[in-house]
């Protein structure tokens, strides 16, 4: 259902507020780069820190600003069923094409809590549902057994996931449970060029937050099979990759969007902290072997 280059939006700050003008500037810059696709209230967005409000606006602008040329990802997680109904509700009304839900985190459901969690989901909400598997953010982890059964229970409803799992046997897994048709995304940008060769689609990725076109290149090398380039880009890439995790996250993304536009503030919210001295160096210089500064 979903392919290519797809960014984890970073939301952007000003003065404590959501700055509308440069999100609306970033969707338009993403969609002209080539992004395929659009994510926006993810663990990059910080949705975790914003008010219901603040999160369906997020959702809105991205979707009007996008006005149907790409496809809306809405981020509707949460580790409350009802909120994380009620995040889908609105996205599906807001004109999404699917919501992103992650395991419910701090709760640390069973995988039979799981699989009602995100039954409630299917049955009770009409948008497509597009699992997020973080382990490292969550605690808990989708285990391959528990998305084969949700796949196969709600075929129409549940229609790809975002592994970050770091794990690139899933993705063979998934397929030899579910099907070669399932859509598989990766979640770990180092991992993107190993999870396409695997069988995966593309990725959810933080690293186009600020190297869209060369992300979406990255993608289309792969799809025409072309792994000649697609090293050669991913080469460029790679430090980049690892900059974004310098410290933090959003914090190192965030100050690379700023030294890339400065339209971008650098501006986040606790508990995290903008990217410090010795993450900007890190990014600084991986900006610099990306050919973006």
């Amino acid at each position: 259902m979903f392919s290519g280059s797809i960014p984890a939006l970073a939301t952007p700050f000003r003065d404590g507020s959501l700055d509308e003008g440069a999100f609306r500037r970033l969707v338009d810059w993403q969609i002209d780069q080539g992004s395929a696709a659009l994510v926006p209230c993810g663990t990059t967005g910080e949705a975790s820190t914003l008010s219901n409000a603040e999160h369906h606006r997020v959702i809105e602008i991205c979707i009007e600003q996008a006005a149907g040329r790409v496809p809306v990802i809405a981020g509707c997680g949460s580790n409350d069923t009802r909120n994380a109904e009620m995040h889908m509700v609105f996205a599906k009304k807001a004109g999404a094409a699917a919501g992103l839900c992650v395991a419910p985190y701090y709760n640390r459901p069973s995988q039979a809590g799981l699989i009602a969690h995100f039954s409630y989901l299917a049955e009770n909400c009409e948008l497509p549902i597009v699992l997020y598997n973080v382990p490292s953010r969550t605690v808990t982890d989708i285990e391959d057994d528990t998305v084969v059964a949700l796949v196969r229970k709600y075929p129409e409803r549940i229609v790809a996931i975002k592994d970050a799992s770091g794990d690139l046997s899933r993705v063979a897994d998934h397929r030899m449970g579910i099907g070669r048709d399932f859509c598989q995304l990766s979640g770990n940008d180092e991992l993107w060029l190993p999870h396409s060769a695997a069988g995966g689609r593309g990725a959810i990725s933080v690293t186009a937050n600020v190297a869209p076109a060369l992300c979406a290149e990255f993608q289309a090398a792969i799809a025409a099979n072309e792994l000649k380039k697609a090293r050669e880009l991913n080469d460029r890439l790679f430090p980049l990759h690892y900059a974004m995790f310098s410290d933090a996250s959003p914090g190192p993304v965030k100050y690379a969007l700023s030294r890339v536009h400065d339209w971008f503030s650098p501006e986040v919210r606790l508990p995290i902290l903008e990217a410090s001295e010795e993450s900007r160096r890190a990014v600084d210089d991986a900006l610099a072997h990306a050919g973006l500064v």
